[in-house]
This record gives structure tokens, sequence and C-alpha cells, in this order.
């Protein structure tokens, strides 16, 4: 019996003596909430983008979920440089076209876009202002468009998605880094994607729930998600 304590003395020593310590886990802790967006651009390190080129002066990342996909590229008169849809970007008639900078995301799965946030009465008609889509420019950012038929992202990933096409070969950023390009800086975090001009206090936050969009530096935010306090 003697043998026996001072075997468990012994032991409890080396252990002290070596510099372990046990944790245990605090019942009553609960974890900060997530920055808002703004403040997640601004305060995460910017990683390195090389990996997520996906050629012709374009980069395009997707989520670990695979429910969203953004291209951080150019504009030209509308028209945007997307490596993963056919689009008129490279056209001759858009030369006479500034180039802007923008981020253009897609989404599996998405809310509604707000009465209040729908920027176009699609010829006319009132009809075909979907969400899905969010455009993300160095004045503005806008959730929906007016379109007919699936993204290729919803095409890809959606309920009834293929999981293969140009999509499924893009590179994945993960979650709580950011990224950035042309003066426009991205975050994949708190289960969703948030880009902004950091610079000019405009931003938007998408995940499959909901959308913010953010102006006035920060001071206005519009969508469907319950803003963080």
């Amino acid at each position: 019996m003697r043998r026996f304590v001072w075997g468990i003395l012994a032991a409890l020593v080396m252990v002290l003596a070596s510099g372990c310590s046990f944790a245990t886990k605090d019942p009553d802790y609960v974890p900060p909430p997530p920055l808002p967006p703004l403040q997640q651009l601004q305060q995460v390190p910017v990683t390195e983008q090389t990996a997520l080129s996906a050629g012709g002066d374009v980069t395009a990342f997707v989520t670990a979920d695979r429910n969203i996909v953004c291209a951080m590229t150019s504009s030209r008169g509308g028209h945007l440089n997307l490596p993963y849809e056919a689009n008129t970007y490279a056209d001759a008639a858009n030369n006479k076209f500034a180039v802007v900078p923008v981020v253009h995301c897609e989404l599996a799965k998405y809310g509604k876009p707000d009465v209040a946030d729908i920027a176009d009465d699609c010829a006319g008609t009132g009809l075909g202002y979907l969400g899905g889509t969010v455009l993300l420019s160095p004045d503005k950012a806008v959730y929906g468009a007016c379109r007919s038929g699936v993204t290729q992202m919803e095409s890809e990933f959606g309920p009834k998605g293929s999981r293969n096409g140009p999509i499924s070969k893009l590179r994945e950023l993960a979650d709580g880094q950011n990224i950035e390009r042309n003066g426009l800086r991205c975050s994949a975090y708190n289960s969703g994607v948030a880009c902004g001009n950091v610079s000019g206090g405009v931003a938007f936050f998408v995940t499959r729930d909901g959308y913010q969009l953010i102006s006035d530096g920060g001071k206005t935010v519009r969508g469907t998600l319950k803003q963080t306090p």
C-alpha cells in the first residue's frame, strides 16, 4: 500500500515538473459575437491570393460549404468578366467603357431580396428580380438582379446541382481569411462572405439565410439579416 501511494506521488511530481497543465471547460463561457462586416474586413490580415487566381486578371474562390462563389474582377459598362459564366465582357463594343473593379458573388441557396432593395424594374415589367447574386462596386453594393433561370452556382451546387462544372474546380477561401484585389477586400466568415471597399465604408455580407448591404461609412445597414448589436 505504501509503495502504491509513493507511486502516485511520484507520478504527480513528474507531471508538475514537465510543465503540463489540465484545462477544464467553463460552462458559463460565451464566445464573443462575430465582428460586423466592415470591422472584419479592416482587422483581419490579408492573405496571399496568388493561389486563388482564376486567370484573365480575375481572383475567384468558393466557400468551404460550397454555397457561395465570388469573383474579384472587373466590369465594363455593366458587363462582368466572370471565369465561370458566359459573358460579353471582352466584346470590342465594350472598349469604350471604363474598367471598374468589382466583386460578384453567387449563392446556391439564398434569401429573397427585400422590397426596398430591388434595384431594377426588369425592363418595365417589375418581374424577374431574384436574389442569389450580389455585386460590389467601389461606391455601392446591390443584392439580386433581373434574370431568368438559375445561376451557374445554382446549377452546380443548388438542390438539383450537378456538383460538376467550372465552379467545382475553384480553390477555397478558408473561413476567417481575408483577400484583397484592386482596392476591394473579401472575407469568408460567420457562415458567409463579406466584401467591401474599406476606405469608402461600403460593403455587403451574404449567407444562405439573408444579406446585409452597408453604406455611408458603415452607418446604413439594410437587408434581411438581423443586425449585429
